[in-house]
């Protein structure tokens, strides 16, 4: 249960009380960012040694597994930083980006299960008991366990989505027209050679902007429904869903960098509703 609730805790932390400027400028927002994760791991930590241990043993039980859960934070925090400053990785490098941010999460995940273990003695084996045994989980563990895969299949995949893509490039918006306007100024007086004036002329070129809260939600909702339906092992439903969303686009399949852009989106997307619906159903049944 501690193990499930150290994971949801930093979940919670990292992409729900975390904003999207203070990821760009981690170094600057590096200290509301601790500020985020101490929070959220006290009141996990401080419910367990209240209801679990019966506030017995603080300093074992509360506050040496707390700060050891911050500062190693820190420190993988501060490495990065200083790893990505010094590689100076551009925005066309996506899946570097993507490789630091996985590890990132390995690390961290790491040194939860390794704070279970030495202040909680937790056993690695029953992680593996869940794969090889046929252990289950308990019923708090298993909601525990449910809405961290949510999570995953949501908020933690769109942002691996959107670091593998990148921002939608300018030649991939929709165009819309092509307007000119005219402003003609003519003067009082006359020439010899005519009237005197003075004409601009302006040229716009008209692009729409795509709804990205409206597309991130559709994203949700899509690896929602594969995770449901791999869990039910339903995998020709999965099929209707891509053709769903090809019906949708279909007008800009035409233009092949759009159809890479959009296959590229789709397919990571069923991979990783697939992986976690798979992930669901051999832990759980």
């Amino acid at each position: 249960m501690l193990l499930f609730s150290l994971i949801l805790a930093h979940l919670i932390a990292d992409f729900y009380l975390q904003t999207d400027v203070m990821v760009k400028e981690k170094r600057k927002n590096l200290r509301k960012h601790l500020l985020h994760h101490f929070f959220t791991t006290t009141l996990v930590l401080t419910s367990f040694w209240i209801f679990h241990f019966g506030f017995a043993n603080i300093f074992k039980n509360l506050v040496f597994p707390l700060a050891f859960i911050m500062v190693t934070h820190l420190i993988i925090d501060i490495i990065k930083i200083k790893l990505l400053n010094t590689i100076k990785i551009t925005n066309e490098e996506n899946m570097k980006r993507l490789s630091f941010f996985v590890l990132d999460q390995i690390l961290h995940l790491g040194i939860i299960i390794l704070t279970c273990m030495l202040f909680f003695h937790f056993n690695v084996t029953k992680i593996e008991g869940f794969f090889h045994e046929g252990v289950k989980l308990g019923l708090f563990n298993s909601i525990l366990f449910i809405i961290i895969i949510v999570i995953l299949a949501t908020s933690v995949s769109g942002h691996i989505i959107k670091i593998l893509l990148g921002s939608l490039p300018n030649q991939l918006l929709t165009f819309e027209g092509k307007y000119a306007f005219k402003n003609e100024r003519k003067e009082a007086h006359f020439t010899n050679l005519g009237e005197k004036g003075l004409t601009e002329e302006f040229n716009y070129t008209i692009f729409s902007k795509h709804d990205l809260s409206r597309g991130k939600l559709i994203g949700y909702i899509e690896r929602l429904l594969v995770l449901l339906l791999t869990f039910y092992s339903a995998f020709p439903a999965i099929g209707f869903i891509v053709a769903a969303k090809s019906i949708a686009r279909f007008k800009q399949m035409d233009d092949r960098d759009w159809a890479e852009y959009f296959l590229l989106g789709t397919l990571t997307s069923m991979f990783l509703g697939i992986t976690l619906g798979i992930f669901l159903k051999v832990v759980l049944t």
